[in-house]
């Protein structure tokens, strides 16, 4: 079938979180599936990486790394921002319309026949689907090695079903409470998950109920800790971590800094902006001197270049002033965490200038919490929704606001929110667009952004 029937299909299986029925967080259906397609998770070798916040940032940093060191790197993250084909990398190319339509037609043929044959109950899931074509097409271009964002919790996500040879785990937050707990112990332990008997596991010291859950499973499973603490750099006042305009790309900044990693003095240039993404430098940069020792041979210098030639864009993405709209940030800050890193950014890049917020979010968050933290450092708000179901609507993230004290208002899509913004932002001013990956990437669509 062609690449827009096979993405059509996809979509119909219902793929958002509020409509995934609790049946298909199954690792033996998923298991079952790729059975059938010859095992191809078991053709490559594989990281994992899981976490609330920043595994994403995490692990494009490391596969940009290890492609730096010269190995065909495979990278799967979740969600996208425009289009599927961005979660599907190898060598930091996106698999092209072609091959995705060919791999989905045979996963799609093969998923068919188990439910026939009475070897699945049912259909997979649309992220079960995507995981699995991301698998074979890793399988078809004898990747070196896969780099595998999670994409919900880690025990039963259908990422989990490779035996990693190295384990990573960002930062832990309140996030899908309704699939993973009512607290980040009951959290961190859906993470933990893919924490491997005997296996090691890079991780970083962070909130100290999932500091205790990551704890007590290194020692129930004999795992070895790996910690990337000599990684992250200081940031009290005197340091040597700076951000600097380079004048020459869309991403007008860098975090800069001098670092030791492998007995060499690097200096990190990450496009990543914000001392959050300090901390997920840090664990990338772990993970592959880490692989050092599991036959993936970096050295300093390509740790270093590989920082540097990181591309992941939305996350503090700056674009510069234009003769029509002034200095723009593009944030997929989508849970309180992710907030106060925006306004920890906000405030140390931005403290002086005036702000315009286009602000939209999907229902089912944390939406009071993150107006609370973002609105009061914002002289205006513009509350819009991404053409999606769970949105919330620009009238209940206005009502929501009020508490906040905010000048909110509302704007029916986001081509009519970037329009009045540009109406409202003044010269000097900044604007600032988030509450939500699909918000953002409508943004990035409307503004004529590429991922």
């Amino acid at each position: 079938m062609s690449y827009e029937t096979a993405v059509a299909n996809l979509y119909a299986l219902g793929h958002e979180l509020a409509t995934m029925p609790s049946h298909k967080f199954d690792l033996e259906h998923m298991r079952v599936l790729l059975g059938a397609m010859g095992h191809p998770e078991k053709k490559f070798p594989a990281v994992l990486i899981a976490g609330t916040n920043g595994k994403g940032s995490t692990a494009a940093t490391l596969a940009a790394i290890l492609h730096a060191a010269g190995y065909r790197t495979a990278l799967y993250t979740s969600p996208h921002l425009i289009r599927l084909n961005e979660r599907i990398r190898v060598g930091g190319r996106e698999i092209n319309d072609a091959e995705f339509a060919k791999v989905h037609d045979r996963v799609e043929e093969i998923a068919n026949g188990l439910v026939r044959a009475g070897e699945l109950p049912w259909h997979p899931s649309f992220f079960e689907m995507l995981t699995a074509i991301a698998f074979g097409y890793f399988a078809l271009s004898k990747v070196d090695i896969a780099v595998l964002e999670v994409g919900m919790g880690g025990r039963l996500d259908a990422t989990n079903v490779v035996e990693p040879r190295l384990s990573v785990i960002t930062d832990i937050s309140l996030d899908h409470q309704k699939f993973l707990g009512n607290t980040v112990g009951e959290i961190a332990r859906e993470k933990a998950g893919i924490i491997r008997a005997g296996g090691a596991v890079v991780t970083l010291p962070q909130h100290p109920e999932a500091n205790d859950v990551i704890g007590n499973t290194i020692l129930e499973r004999q795992a070895r800790a790996v910690s990337a603490v000599p990684y992250v750099p200081p940031v009290s006042p005197g340091s040597e971590v700076y951000i600097r305009g380079n004048g020459t790309s869309e991403r007008s900044g860098r975090s800069s800094y001098p670092l030791t990693v492998l007995g060499e003095r690097i200096q990190v240039q990450s496009p990543l902006i914000g001392r959050h993404q300090l901390r997920n430098v840090a664990l990338a940069i772990a993970a592959a001197v880490e692989l050092n020792q599991h036959g993936f041979k970096v050295t300093a210098a390509q740790v270093e270049r590989g920082i540097r030639d990181t591309h992941w864009p939305a996350r503090f993405h700056i674009l510069p002033a234009t003769k029509d709209m002034p200095e723009l940030v593009l944030d997929v800050a989508h849970n309180p965490a992710g907030a106060w890193a925006l306004r920890s950014a906000l405030s140390e890049r931005y403290d002086d200038r005036p702000k315009t917020m286009i602000f939209g979010a999907m229902r089912d968050k944390a939406v009071h919490e993150m107006e609370e933290i973002l609105f009061p450092v914002t002289e205006h708000v513009i509350a819009t929704q991404a053409e999606n179901p769970r949105s919330a609507t620009p009238e209940e993230i206005r009502e929501a606001a009020q508490r906040t004290g905010a000048d909110v208002e509302t704007a029916e899509n986001v081509p009519a929110a970037i329009a009045r913004a540009r109406s409202l932002a003044k010269p000097n001013g900044v604007v600032v667009i988030t509450g939500s990956i699909y918000l953002v990437g409508e943004a990035m669509r409307a503004l004529g952004i590429s991922a």
